[in-house]
């Protein structure tokens, strides 16, 4: 069993209906196209007509590439033998770039996984040249990109071709919207409740879960905000009208309420309310 190169492993296998033509072909003419192997003997080009060989129990022909950029070199080969759409080759193109890190859609160049380092292709390869050599515009790759990013689940489906690249890139740009949209708000929730953030940012509660108990949260400090205040102004401006009166001295502890009686630890108490109360008027600035 001779092992694919990663790259050629990327493209699709041949359909039977295909193969069967292929193998037709050969058993007519010869395999006039070798297999295609590399320098450590895996499979650049040809998985299809060296199992169409195996079925017919005919000795393959094999040649070894030499030249630059064998990752280029096996998807132009197969891309543009086979009848792929532009939509399929951009997503094969975006998916060998990702899985085995060369050249990037963007810049020409991508990170190996975990590597750290930037790395470019074999040979060099520019976003200009994946353009030329497997006719696959720019744009295309770009959507391509925007699909394998925001949703990978699709990748698949595109190549396969049960899936277009349109439709794909459709469902890729609301999913973007959304995280993109999610992001501003998580960043806008980080600068109005970092604890709430926090634990959206550990996991422990969705973004939705966290902007609904903030919104409790300030429900809540209205509804006290609303009770003390009216307390308060019950409170204070009797106790202000009564000053310089006689009231006081007509206090009868046998006529309070009760429970409501007025001792000395209440008017401690009450001395220390408005002490209070007045240190939080001036800190405040309120009139």
């Amino acid at each position: 069993m001779i092992e694919s190169h990663p790259t050629n492993s990327l493209i699709p296998p041949l359909e039977e209906d295909d193969l069967a033509v292929l193998m037709h072909d050969i058993q007519e003419n010869g395999l006039l196209q070798p297999i295609v192997l590399d320098s450590s003997g895996r499979i650049l080009d040809g998985r299809g007509r060296l199992t169409a060989c195996e079925r017919l129990d005919i000795k393959p022909v094999f040649v070894t590439y030499d030249g630059a950029g064998v990752d280029i070199y096996s998807l132009s080969v197969n891309l543009k033998r086979r009848s792929f759409s532009k939509g399929m080759c951009a997503m094969i193109t975006v998916k060998a770039r990702a899985s085995l890190g060369f050249a990037c859609p963007e810049s020409g160049q991508t990170a190996r996984p975990d590597s750290g380092q930037e790395a470019r292709p074999e040979s060099g390869h520019t976003v200009r040249d994946i353009e030329e050599q497997l006719g696959v515009a720019r744009a295309v790759i770009g959507r391509a990109n925007v699909v394998w990013q925001y949703a990978p689940d699709l990748v698949d489906s595109v190549i396969s071709g049960a899936v277009g690249l349109d439709r794909a890139y459709e469902v890729a740009r609301q999913k973007k919207a959304q995280t993109e949209s999610a992001e501003a708000q998580l960043a806008k929730l980080r600068m109005t409740d970092p604890t709430l953030a926090a634990r959206v940012a550990d996991g422990e509660l969705t973004l939705q879960g966290a902007w609904a108990e903030h919104k409790a949260r300030q429900e809540e400090e209205i509804r006290q905000r609303r009770v003390a205040t009216h307390l308060l102004c019950e409170t204070l401006p009797s106790l202000a009208q009564i000053r310089g009166t006689r009231t006081f001295a007509l206090y009868d502890p046998d006529l309070s309420p009760p429970g409501r009686a007025v001792t000395r630890e209440t008017i401690e108490h009450a001395s220390s309310a408005l002490a209070q109360a007045a240190s939080v008027w001036a800190e405040r600035d309120l009139p």
